[in-house]
């Protein structure tokens, strides 16, 4: 498709939001046409779809967003012209308060001196917007549009001010794209990883900490499973693992630049008379670390991880599931090298991000996010770091955009968004380049020349948060794991109590040859058993009967439901370990 024809289609994400952020006024035209008496506050376009925050006297119930979805299609088949116009402040103040708007008169007052204050009419309706919006309500299909959901919110984010009513909504050009969408938003409610997780006893949240998950037997075993993973990736490309103290004192902090620019987002105490916070990441204490001993250029690049429980203080309507947590533990490593060195180790970065997200069948895009406002080093580090990053992934065949001012305050970095199976994109890794750190902290190297040198380093992290990873793959699979990542890889039915001998004897085997295995010796139709191991997510079933017992074989079945027959505990066993040790995704 040429960039011509791309230009007015969905593909074009400025259209797409422009589209989406006119469907924001159409829906609160629609409002104010049925319901006059409600307030209308901000209403832009989003990463899915666009929202609208109100302030109204009553609930938006199930039927009154009905009303309104109605009259958004009627407002779209009307056809009405969007007409942009401009007042100056006095004049726009004005039309706001006659309008009875003071959500509209407050933003008002709030812009810059030198602020154009623009407004969008149709038909009837006018808002205060910057736009850009379509030419006419007619170009929204309105057979394509749903209201889907309705939450409360703060005013400007702030919760000391009024709590107003955001109606979400999403559209699309077509019907049947609206429909695959809404039947895509199904599935993943089907696979909502908190509703999962409770099923499958992987982890609970409790109102006794907010925030701060609790996991529960199956879940530490599939949480020590993909740290044991991790590991495994991470010694074969030469990195050591340390352990940093989860608490270190204000001065650090400061040193880092942290207390700073993160401080809101820390948990802070007193020990002694003396400021501690409570590490919202891991990087000052590798500083440390790599301080504590003289290094040669010989040892460069130094590749150093840690798995290091961090803390950050988040809002409490931010929290959701493993997704947003307080607590959580951070594969960080921190790669320490010399200028010469940092396109191979950012490739060999990369390569071990493709190594880690192939095996859970994860495909990704690039941001490579650029110097924000609030920054420390000089523009020209910044630049230099970021053609360094541009040209690394550029030479591995690597596409990527731009995200403009959205990097770390210490430097440039490479965002990778995973896809799952439904096709929503997830920010796990990233790879952030720094020389800002190794000078504040006064990191050195003895060159080949004799003298002192200063190391850059790499930020990065590949699962990011583990216990968000655990969210996202739990969603990915539907909580049915890949056999080396199942919390219980195998259960053995019996079919009556003459084979509970034998499934004692096969699962001690099993668990021998180091499989993860339970048994079923329930008095229950062997019907019940099955359905119900079904519903557990669990690999493989072995039904054990009298011909079993006797052939000394085991009748395997699978989650699937696919029967695979009678055969001996050693082949089965074989099937298992080529599937473990490959990592297949079944």
């Amino acid at each position: 498709m040429s960039e011509e024809s791309n230009l007015y289609t969905f593909e074009n994400e400025t259209y797409r939001k422009t589209y989406w952020h006119t469907c924001s006024h159409i829906l609160a035209q629609a409002v104010k046409r049925l319901y006059p008496e409600v307030k209308l506050a901000i209403g832009p376009s989003i990463d899915e779809g666009f929202y609208y925050d109100m302030d109204s006297p009553f609930p938006f119930t199930p039927e009154i967003m009905e009303n309104i979805e109605s009259e958004m299609r009627k407002i779209c088949k009307e056809k009405l012209k969007l007409e942009r116009f401009e007042l100056p402040r006095a004049e726009a103040v004005k039309f706001m308060e006659e309008k009875d708007e003071p959500f509209k008169v407050e933003l008002i007052n709030d812009l810059p001196e030198d602020a154009a204050i623009s407004f969008y009419k149709q038909g009837e309706f006018t808002d205060l917007c910057a736009g850009p919006h379509l030419d006419s309500t007619g170009r929204v299909k309105g057979n394509a549009i749903k209201l889907t959901a309705c939450n409360a919110a703060y005013w400007r984010g702030d919760s000391n001010r009024e709590t107003l009513q955001r109606i979400y909504g999403i559209a699309f050009p077509k019907k049947d794209e609206l429909d695959a969408y809404l039947q895509r938003i199904e599935e993943a409610k089907k696979r909502d990883h908190r509703k999962l997780g409770k099923e499958l006893g992987l982890f609970m949240l409790r109102d006794e900490g907010p925030g701060f998950p609790f996991f529960l037997p199956k879940g530490m075993v599939l949480k020590n499973t993909l740290l044991d993973y991790w590991r495994q990736v991470h010694k074969k490309y030469g990195y050591v693992e340390i352990s940093t103290p989860i608490m270190l004192n204000r001065q650090l902090w400061e040193r880092s630049g942290h207390w700073d620019h993160y401080k809101n987002n820390m948990y802070t105490t007193v020990i002694d008379e003396v400021d501690f916070a409570v590490k919202p990441m891991n990087c000052p204490g590798g500083m440390l670390v790599y301080a504590s001993e003289p290094h040669s250029y010989k040892e460069l690049p130094l590749r150093v991880g840690e798995i290091g429980l961090v803390h950050r203080h988040e809002l409490s309507g931010a929290l959701h599931g493993l997704f947003r947590v307080r607590c959580f533990s951070q594969d960080d490593a921190h790669v320490f090298m010399t200028r010469e060195q940092m396109q191979n180790v950012i490739q060999e970065t990369v390569r071990l991000f493709d190594e880690v997200y192939s095996t859970f069948g994860l495909s990704y895009t690039i941001e490579l996010s650029t110097m924000p406002e609030d920054h420390i080093g000089t523009v020209e580090e910044w630049e230099r770091n970021q053609d360094i990053l541009k040209a690394a992934i550029t030479d591995m065949g690597k596409d990527f955009v731009i995200n403009e001012g959205d990097g770390a305050f210490y430097g440039p970095k490479l965002d990778f968004h995973l896809a799952d199976s439904l096709g929503r994109t997830w920010q796990c890794g990233t790879i952030q380049l720094d020389s800002q750190l190794p000078e504040r902290f006064e990191l050195e190297y003895t060159g080949e020349d004799g003298q002192k040198h200063r190391p850059v380093m790499i930020h990065r992290v590949v699962l990011g948060s583990i216990e968000r990873f655990i969210g996202v793959i739990t969603e990915h699979f539907a909580g049915a794991f890949p056999l080396w990542l199942s919390p219980v890889q195998v259960k053995v039915l019996t079919v009556t109590d003459r084979a509970d001998s034998y499934a004692k004897e096969l699962t001690a085997a099993l668990d021998e040859k180091g499989f993860r295995a339970e048994t079923d010796l329930r008095n229950e139709k062997i019907g019940k058993k099955i359905r119900e191991t079904t519903l557990e997510k669990i690999p493989y079933m072995l039904v054990v009967g009298d011909r079993d017992v006797e052939n000394k074989t085991v009748s395997v079945r699978t989650r699937s439901g696919e029967d695979l027959g009678a055969m001996s505990l050693e082949d089965f066993a074989a099937k298992l370990r080529e599937e473990v040790d490959t990592k297949a995704i079944m």
